[in-house]
């Protein structure tokens, strides 16, 4: 019995999946995932680099006030709505990795436009084509990467969630040397900075590999025939095309909401911090130290958790349940002294970030998996739509509603996205019995005379 037990034990450590580094190292789809994982790292720390001080020099540079500031960036995102659908389209008809460099290099030509152009009408154009072609580099990055990686999509996600993370606190650390200087010049070096990580994450896309397969998500393993008949058409429920499947587009209206830990956290912890608590306005950069932390080191052990479509789907009803045990710890962060109200954010932003790594694993597996794979680019591109959404709405979402009905507007967002994230988790699962397209029986013979 001990033998036994010994050997069940020694299974079950050699069953255990290897470390983060270990993965980096050998991530699924082998060499060119390992470069697209070291090109997103520079991309990121490039982003984190303007993240970290576009709006102080807009304001303090360019000479924006508040109010075109919020107009400038207003329409750089709804701009960047377009960009998700706009790659997906272009994925069904062109090469993946021609088009990430494009948008890479685009983004280059763009950045270095700032360092001339300070006139706001000039402005909105080139900070609106910026933020396009950011969210169709992401949807086309996801799109090479789910292609390489295959079914071990998931643990590639998680790698590159890491990676980005990392590569975003890089950035957001070499802004503050900037930042410190504060001269134009230093502003311009952290634009150029940002300028040549697109530079650099170009060639290295260009050093990859084009999957077979343009079109599909996944290459198809060898021999088998694309999917066709009653499976391929229940899909397609409203028609062809992802803009006329009704119940796809049911599926990214509803993942807006499960986006919402993203404003959540950048936006609505912060200002209810000022604005509601007496907890000290220190406690704020905690909050991002804290979801950076935890996503680097939990990120692959959440996705190791989720494995398919049926599991990302319970997933998203334990986003739903974690977004609301945030929404009543802010709610109850304004009843009490400085350390009550600082413990209280401290373990929403815990659970903001938890809510943040089931999201991770869920959306873009359900994503993949809801989708024909005929056709999957086209609806990738659709779903990418979501998080775009989401990053216009929300912040409107929550400073103008949410703030302003105050504890009980915490308790009704929590409460809906839970409910929401249900309603989610229902039809996923119901359109994944509907792409099983179990055929009905055939009729028996009919009976000789």
């Amino acid at each position: 019995m001990r033998r036994g037990g010994e050997i069940r034990k020694e299974r079950r450590q050699g069953e255990r999946e290897p470390g983060l580094l270990a993965q980096l190292r050998r991530p699924p789809g082998g060499r060119d995932a390992r470069t697209m994982l070291l090109a997103q790292l520079l991309d990121r720390a490039g982003t984190g680099v303007w993240a970290a001080a576009c709006v102080l020099y807009f304001t303090f540079v360019v000479g924006l006030d508040a109010g075109r500031l919020g107009i400038l960036l207003g329409a750089s995102g709804v701009a960047g709505i377009a960009g998700s659908p706009l790659a997906g389209h272009l994925a069904d008809r062109f090469p993946v990795r021609s088009l990430l460099i494009g948008a890479h290099l685009l983004r280059l030509v763009t950045l270095c436009l700032l360092l001339v152009v300070t006139d706001f009408a000039l402005l909105l154009p080139v900070v609106a084509v910026t933020h396009l072609g950011d969210r169709a580099a992401k949807t086309l990055e996801m799109l090479f990467a789910t292609r390489v990686a295959g079914e071990r999509r998931a643990t590639y996600q998680a790698l590159s969630r890491s990676s980005a993370n990392a590569g975003y606190a890089l950035g957001a650390g070499l802004a503050a040397i900037g930042l410190a200087v504060g001269t134009r010049g230093a502003y311009h070096v952290l634009i150029l900075a940002n300028a040549l990580s697109f530079l650099v994450a170009a060639a290295l896309v260009w050093r990859t590999r084009e999957p077979r397969g343009r079109g599909l998500v996944a290459a198809p393993a060898a021999g088998a025939a694309p999917t066709e008949g009653p499976a391929a058409a229940a899909a397609a429920d409203g028609g062809p095309g992802p803009w006329r499947d009704r119940g796809y587009l049911r599926f990214v209206l509803l993942d807006i909401p499960m986006n919402l830990d993203d404003s959540i956290l950048g936006i609505g912890i912060p200002l209810w911090l000022v604005s509601h608590t007496t907890a000290p306005h220190e406690l704020i950069p905690a909050f991002l130290v804290v979801n950076t932390v935890l996503v680097v080191v939990l990120q692959l052990r959440v996705s190791a958790k989720v494995r398919g479509p049926r599991q990302a789907a319970g997933a998203v009803a334990l986003y739903g349940l974690t977004t609301l045990l945030c929404c009543v710890l802010l709610a109850a962060s304004t009843g009490g002294g400085a350390w009550t109200a600082s413990a209280a954010l401290l373990a929403a932003a815990v659970l903001a970030t938890a809510a943040e790594l089931m999201r991770s694993v869920s959306s873009w597996e359900l994503a993949v998996s809801l989708a024909p794979p005929e056709a999957r680019a086209s609806y990738l591109g659709v779903a990418g739509m979501a998080q775009s959404v989401q990053k216009s709405a929300g912040p409107l979402l929550l400073t103008g509603a949410v703030m302003t009905a105050g504890p009980a507007g915490w308790l009704v967002l929590g409460a809906a996205v839970a409910g929401l994230s249900l309603v989610q988790r229902r039809a996923a699962v119901r359109r994944l019995d509907l792409l099983a397209g179990t055929p009905a029986p055939a009729p028996a013979p009919a009976a000789s005379a």
